[in-house]
């Protein structure tokens, strides 16, 4: 698609967004590029845990296939000829990572991305209803957007389900039939908002249309099956 159709289809969206009763938001690499936190957050997770394990960029953006932290420990660990890890383990190592998570964004290492809090505030005006669909947990979301958006973040949001509420992760659509139910809405009367192929298919298979923001980690994925594809939320907002 050239340019100019590209903008053409990006304008005839935008009523389309603006119309929906909901807008539904992921929150790793679609509110802020996280993954850099949290990749920082689990290498020094092992550090502490006296593990010989580092991950750089090319290793973590394989892992990112798989949805959650814990399970991804566990893949890790898992290519070894002698898993050293006991899900006990991985509990406490994914506990550690998520304080040192927490202390990396309180000191202020995550910005929102571009056009997000204006695409927040006009989807408000709009009085739309907002919800959060996502893999990761409530304590995440809370570091990231208490700093982020305030302490009173949660007042945007109408409900927030995290992965860890519902029986399996992105790309199964649970957390999305979940917001569903808890919002009392059909998927045709809301709008995904992700940034992943993962997040693509999750909400897809629960029958929500999805606009996708492409990210750091994921802006490779094949998004075909997308409402919508841009850089940044700004594109969109108006």
């Amino acid at each position: 698609m050239n340019q100019a159709l590209a903008a053409i289809r990006t304008a005839g969206m935008r009523e389309v967004i603006a119309n929906a009763r909901a807008l539904i938001f992921d929150v790793d690499g679609t509110l802020a590029e996280t993954e850099e936190v949290h990749r920082r957050a689990f290498n020094e997770a092992f550090a502490a845990a006296g593990l010989d394990w580092f991950w750089d960029q090319v290793t973590y953006g394989r892992l990112l296939r798989v949805a959650g932290g814990k399970e991804r420990i566990r893949a890790f660990d898992q290519r070894n000829a002698a898993p050293l890890l006991s899900f006990a383990d991985i509990a406490e190592l994914h506990r550690i990572k998520t304080a040192r998570y927490a202390a990396l964004i309180a000191a202020g290492g995550c910005p929102l991305r571009p056009g997000v809090r204006a695409f927040l505030g006009s989807a408000r005006r709009r009085g739309q209803r907002m919800a959060i669909a996502t893999t990761t947990s409530h304590g995440n979301i809370d570091a990231l957007l208490a700093v982020a958006l305030g302490l009173d973040w949660a007042d945007l949001f109408e409900t927030v389900v995290a992965g860890d509420d519902v029986p399996r992760k992105k790309p199964a659509p649970d957390v999305y039939l979940e917001v569903l139910t808890r919002l009392g809405l059909g998927p045709a009367d809301c709008i995904a908002v992700e940034d992943s192929g993962n997040g693509l298919v999750a909400a897809s298979r629960a029958g929500i249309p999805v606009v996708i923001t492409r990210s750091a980690y994921f802006g490779d994925d094949d998004f075909a099956e997308a409402l919508l594809v841009v850089d940044h939320l700004s594109e969109i907002d108006g």
